[in-house]
């Protein structure tokens, strides 16, 4: 079978909007949401090189600044997924044959429904946005399918040698899972995750469109988006197009890593 090309096209331009990003207080020398009423909704130019909104804001500034939240978003709630999805995963690969089932039919009941739903609702309970309740409540809703992958790996190796040397020796749960299982599953849930990065960056985005995600005056790509709504009925081409441009790219930069490393997995 024909190894996928490594997509360095991708991991260079993904790069270079990390790295950008990471360095937007050295870049913009503003602040993101810092208004000019002299300059009110103007196209891309010298000054404002990809315009400005209808508060007289630098679109540049905010999607370089916004791209932190966002980015940092999507890393965060992976890393929470990833977590619950190992120690479930774990939990049903080790386990008997009845509450393996158990575990596994809770599993399918909990992707039977849509997760905008859970997401809404744990919003709802968890008040005024912020980026680490965001991070969290898009992490707990979308772990279920990283699990499945997780209990494969594990009641594949479970019969091993050494799984079953350090639990006759009396390795508890969490040893066993970070001395043994971890190391052996982490490569198979890697570009799961991975996947998961650009799912909560697209996440927070569709909750920023929708009213639920940070507050109006925390920049993130999300809350660009929230500004395509108004742009569309002024015909403000550069406030949809350039910051739209910047989402897709970074999710398709991603999805091509992922994709990568997945057929790796093959």
């Amino acid at each position: 079978m024909m190894q996928t090309p490594k997509p360095r096209v991708s991991i260079a331009i993904l790069g270079g909007i990390v790295l950008m990003c990471a360095l937007a207080p050295l870049i913009s020398g503003g602040e993101p949401m810092r208004m000019e009423l002299a300059a009110l909704r103007l196209p891309p130019g010298i000054h404002h090189i990809f315009g400005t909104d209808p508060l007289g804001r630098d679109i540049f500034n905010m999607i370089i600044h916004g791209g932190r939240a966002s980015l940092l978003i999507g890393l965060f709630a992976s890393l929470i997924a990833g977590m619950i999805a190992a120690v479930y995963g774990t939990v049903a690969g080790l386990a008997p044959r009845w509450l393996d089932d158990l575990l596994m039919r809770i599993t399918e009941l909990i992707m039977s429904v849509p997760s905008i739903l859970y997401i809404i609702s744990l919003s709802a309970i968890f008040g005024r946005p912020t980026l680490m309740s965001l991070s969290i409540i898009i992490g707990v809703t979308s772990w279920t399918s990283i699990s499945k992958i997780v209990r494969a790996e594990v009641r594949q190796i479970r019969q091993s040698e050494y799984i079953l040397s350090a639990r006759l020796s009396g390795g508890g749960f969490i040893y066993i899972l970070r001395r043994h299982l971890f190391p052996n599953f982490i490569p198979a849930i890697m570009f799961m995750l991975i996947y998961n990065i650009s799912q909560a960056i697209a996440t927070e985005a569709t909750l920023s469109f929708l009213g639920l995600g940070l507050p109006p005056n925390t920049a993130s790509w999300g809350s660009l988006m929230a500004l395509a709504q108004d742009a569309l009925l002024t015909n403000d081409w550069w406030i949809i197009l350039i910051p739209t441009t910047f989402l897709v790219v970074t999710l398709v930069c991603i999805t091509n890593i992922g994709e990568y490393l997945r057929t790796r997995q093959v």
